[in-house]
């Protein structure tokens, strides 16, 4: 495997981190948001990722190194909260407000994954950046 294609699946890698954590920082941002255009409560989004289909032989000897691509976003379909509380303007005539199905512990629980991760794969590139300077100087 050749030091661009490392490179190609760190960068791969940090594009999608770097997407879920916008995800997640929207979903955390609407909480509370009851209303949206589209009418009713906001609803979680959720990142769909793929990984590219290798067409050569490198693929089966190693299985781990792939490029992951941001297949979508899209919506979880999970139920609303429902939560008791007759004086908002948006809770129906029995005084329930349907909430966003968003959860704050899951939630800064992946954000903190998807930090390490886009961590992990800024070093990845730092290191296959040292190895090919290193290799520069040892082939003068």
């Amino acid at each position: 495997m050749g030091f661009l294609r490392t490179l190609d699946i760190s960068a791969s890698g940090l594009f999608v981190q770097r997407k879920i954590m916008d995800v997640i920082a929207s979903n955390l941002a609407n909480m509370e948001t009851t209303r949206t255009e589209k009418g009713g409560p906001y609803r979680r989004k959720m990142v769909v990722l793929r990984t590219d289909p290798s067409d050569d032989f490198s693929h089966l000897l190693d299985l781990q190194m792939q490029s992951v691509r941001l297949e979508g976003i899209v919506e979880d379909k999970s139920p609303l909260r429902q939560v008791y509380d007759p004086a908002h303007p948006d809770a129906d005539k029995k005084g329930y407000l349907l909430k966003p199905n968003v959860d704050l512990v899951v939630e800064m629980t992946n954000m903190l994954i998807a930090r390490r991760v886009f961590e992990a794969n800024v070093v990845a590139m730092k290191t296959t950046r040292q190895m090919t300077l290193k290799a520069l100087e040892v082939g003068r």
